[in-house]
Order: C-alpha cells, then structure tokens, then sequence
C-alpha cells in the first residue's frame, strides 16, 4: 500500500480495487491507473524495450567521449581479529559485540583523481562498501559499530576540491554517495568517535552525521581533535531522501544547517562543534574512557529488535518522502518490533516486564 499510493501516486478509490481485486489487472488498465509506465504486445516488446533504453541513453550526461577505469581487485586480508584493508580496518570486539571500523583519511598520493581507481574516494568506498557487506552478512551480533578516522584534515578537505576528469569525479563521488547510504539503512548501532588523530571532516564528516550518535573529546593542546565541514557536506552526499545528512541532522530547521554552513573549512574545536551541534557529547579526558565504556555496555543491553526501530525511525527524520517511509516508517513498525521473540517470548521485554527479571535477547541485529 505504501508503494502504491506513496510512490505510484495511485487515486486511492483505484488503489483500494487493486489491493482488493485477487485476480489482478491486465497492461492496459495497469496502464491506466499508473501502476506501470508502458505496456507492449509480445510481438514488439523486444523492440519497445529497446526504444526505450535508446531514449534512456540519449539523456544520460555522460560524454561520449568518457572512458571508464578498470576497478582493481580489493585488497581484503580477513582474520580472527577482523577484515584489513588498505583504507579501512575493522576490528573485532565479540565479549563487548562491537566492531570498531576505522577509515584512514588520504595520503599526498592518492588525492588527485588522475590515480583512477587508487584515488582515495572510490578507494575508500569501495572497500568501506565492502565491508559494510561483510558485517552485516557475516556479523550479525556485532550490534554497534564504532566509526573512528586517522589522518589529516588538510588532505581530506583537498578532496572536496579535487579538480580532474568532470565525469570520472562525479562518477566516483557517486560510489561514495550510495555507500554512504547503505550505512544509513544498516540495521546497526552507530557511534562515531572523535579523538586524537581523527580526521572527521569534508567526506569523512558525513559519518558524523550518519551517526546514531558522535563523541568527542574535549581536549588541550595542538593535538587536540578537530573536524571541519566542507564543501561536500552542504552538497553532493545526500541522503536516500535527498536531504543532506546536516539537514537531516536538524529535521530541516534551515537556520541550525546555515549557521553551521557558515563554519566550512574551519577547525572546529569540541566546545565550537557541541555548540553547533555537530556531535552528541564531549567529555574531557577524565571522564573520556569511562563515558564511552558506559554507552558501549549500555546499547548492548538493549532489545536489537527495537534499537532497529528506533534508529531506522530517528535516521529519516525532517520533510517525508517515499524514502522515509519505506526505510524509516516501514522498518521502525511497532507491530513487527512487539510481535518479534525480544519482546514477547517466553524471555522477552514485555513479558518480564515489572517482574523484576531480566529479558534475554537474541543479539542478532538483521
């Protein structure tokens, strides 16, 4: 129903005879109500399938003199301790079920997109993507994931400003765009970790804001954590709903995303980045270890079945769209999360509830 009304744009009363009629509707009157867009005879579907990715090829704004790259096989080690790349590294906690995923920010080499395939952003992504997959196939009880950078700020910005093959740029920003997406849908935990030697700015600040929640030290000194905004922040990595991760940030209040847009490509310190409200919370040193322990321990002691709710429903907030409610909405149904073992069984939330008894949880986030 929310395909048909939502993103069809179905007259209801047609809706409500489709969705009651069990023997379906024929092309034509599919057609008709705009549950298809174009119907053909056996005799010329072939050739009205390719008229009609004739016309789609004519609109693309591909040049015709656009070559691809060949894509590198990746370079993936995988051992007890967790999968290695060259950009990423993910490691394994299975006593706290986390997997901390830490992504190094370019080297001087890899920022010019003349390196192709090696360029770090379609580097970064590919394996960042890869690795996605892997978690989540192969992981299921690693319910949080911790997001963590390495590198320099300076290098990362160069990459919002990488200037090369128009084509192959958009190209491969795209890549990153649609993994970074993935990790919106990812039915898991995300905590990004802001500390010494992070480089969470311009590409690599979207994981901030992908972020179910961002910690941030607040430290002395010159090496103190920063993170900077940058041009691809404001545009170009926008979410499945078309919002900007910083306009969803702040469910579409336009004056909270211009104040912050006024800040790129400045070092934002922990105090300027709370203010702003780029990140969650900002310890100092001393309570540091102790903050993050406890938030840690504390999502893993919390039903899988409605954190899934609860992220997938918070991650899509602002203006709705058919992208909202099928990721947010549909995902973050209670009736799914009160019908599911978790929260009914003979162990789960709801039936131990004011018993004074712990629920135990089946901890795989699917």
């Amino acid at each position: 129903m929310t395909r048909v009304i939502d993103k069809r744009r179905v007259r209801r009363d047609l809706a409500d005879a489709f969705c009651t009629t069990a023997e379906g509707v024929r092309a034509d009157r599919a057609k008709a109500w705009g549950l298809i867009d174009f119907s053909a005879p056996p005799a010329r579907f072939p050739a009205a399938v390719a008229e009609r990715a004739r016309a789609l090829a004519a609109a693309s704004g591909r040049p015709a003199e656009a070559r691809g790259i060949a894509l590198i096989p990746l370079d993936r080690r995988i051992d007890e301790t967790g999968y290695h790349y060259g950009t990423v590294d993910v490691a394994f906690d299975r006593a706290a079920r986390t997997a901390t995923v830490t992504i190094l920010g370019p080297d001087g080499e890899t920022t010019s997109p003349d390196q192709g395939a090696r360029w770090w952003p379609l580097a970064m992504a590919r394996e960042l993507d890869d690795a996605i997959l892997m978690l989540r196939t192969n992981e299921p009880e690693l319910g949080t994931w911790l997001l963590r950078t390495r590198g320099s700020i300076d290098a990362v910005l160069a990459v919002d400003a990488a200037a090369g093959d128009a084509w192959f740029v958009g190209e491969a920003m795209g890549y990153l765009r649609r993994t970074l997406q993935r990790l919106d849908v990812t039915s898991r935990s995300l905590f990004a970790i802001v500390d010494r030697g992070s480089c969470f700015a311009g590409v690599l600040a979207e994981l901030l804001f992908a972020a179910d929640r961002a910690y941030m030290l607040d430290a002395e000194g010159d090496d103190a954590p920063r993170i900077a905004l940058g041009a691809s922040n404001v545009a170009g990595l926008e979410m499945v709903n078309g919002a900007t991760r910083l306009m969803n940030r702040f469910a579409g209040d336009t004056d909270a995303v211009r104040h912050a847009e006024q800040h790129v490509g400045e070092k934002l310190d922990a105090a300027a980045a709370l203010e702003l409200g780029l990140v969650t919370f900002a310890p100092d040193e001393l309570d540091w270890d102790e903050e993050l322990r406890l938030a840690v321990e504390e999502r893993a002691s919390l039903s899988p079945d409605a954190l899934t709710g609860l992220e997938a429903n918070l991650r899509f907030a602002g203006r709705e769209t058919t992208e909202t409610r099928i990721f947010g909405r549909l995902t973050a149904w209670q009736n799914w999360i009160f019908g599911r073992p978790n929260a009914v069984g003979p162990e789960g939330a709801l039936k131990l509830f004011g018993s004074g008894s712990r629920p135990r949880f089946d901890r795989e986030r699917v």
